[in-house]
């Protein structure tokens, strides 16, 4: 290999998993280090994988940390579509007759707009809230990457009310420190919907930037309930939520 030019070495080795170009490659050779740390390997590699297109001119603090960002973003709730019933969720109010996982479309419902979604949660007449608190570290992203890069946080929730009854939705969002100290959060004013609305779902998001170095939880809850406080499931629907860590966009 020693005959190989740079510019192909680092093409080929900018083909191998990322994983494994780290734990196998790395510790080849000084050559093959230096090649394996540089922007240029993974740079290339957000081209590869479809990252960024390669007309890109804009540059992110750190190439490989982008690269991972983009690697790792999902969807840090779990279960947010009802899939599992109430698996991974705390009930934290559980008004009226609970909390209930229904079939879309529903009861005086409409069709969501992403036929992959098939099933929603739905609340009572007496306040329903659930929540999850994210362990960033678990999921992968650490102390020192969260307080240097402090990435865009996107949480984006759905919610609609019943054509027959009236409701009312709530978001809370917390960014918390180890200790679960709040340091920063998003709680809009509750969303009241009026009896005979059109039961269009409607979107809620909302991007927490700059906020200060000590991020490690990020508290979700959301929830609400009717207010003609009939018995039964008459309340708001919510379904796909998402909090996501996102690298930005270098395509501007």
């Amino acid at each position: 290999m020693d005959a190989v030019p740079e510019g192909v070495l680092l093409e080929i080795l900018s083909a191998v998993p990322a994983v494994d170009v780290i734990r196998g490659c790395r510790p080849v050779c000084a050559l093959w280090r230096d090649i394996i740390d540089s922007p240029a390997l993974w740079k290339t590699k957000c081209q590869r994988d479809g990252f960024i297109s390669k007309r890109c001119s804009r540059n992110p603090p750190n190439w490989r940390m982008f690269y991972f960002l983009h690697l790792r973003k999902k969807n840090l709730l779990k279960n947010p579509m009802a899939a599992e019933n109430f698996k991974h969720w705390h009930k934290d109010q559980d008004g009226g007759d609970e909390w209930k996982v229904e079939k879309l479309p529903g009861a005086h419902g409409r069709p969501f707009p992403d036929d992959k979604v098939k099933k929603y949660f739905v609340t009572s007449y007496g306040l329903c809230l659930k929540s999850q608190t994210i362990d960033l570290k678990k999921e992968g992203y650490y102390a020192e990457f969260m307080d240097v890069v402090r990435p865009n946080i996107i949480v984006k929730d759905w919610y609609a009310a019943r054509h027959d009854c009236g409701c009312q939705y709530q978001l809370l969002v917390r960014l918390l420190s180890q200790d679960k100290t709040v340091m920063e959060e998003f709680q809009p004013e509750p969303v009241n919907i009026e009896q005979w609305s059109n039961a269009e779902w409607a979107q809620i998001e909302h991007t927490f930037s700059n906020y200060a170095p000590g991020v490690r939880y990020i508290y979700f809850q959301h929830g609400g309930q009717d207010r003609q406080f009939w018995a039964g499931w008459y309340g708001i629907r919510v379904t796909n939520s998402s909090v996501t860590i996102d690298p930005g966009d270098l395509s501007a």
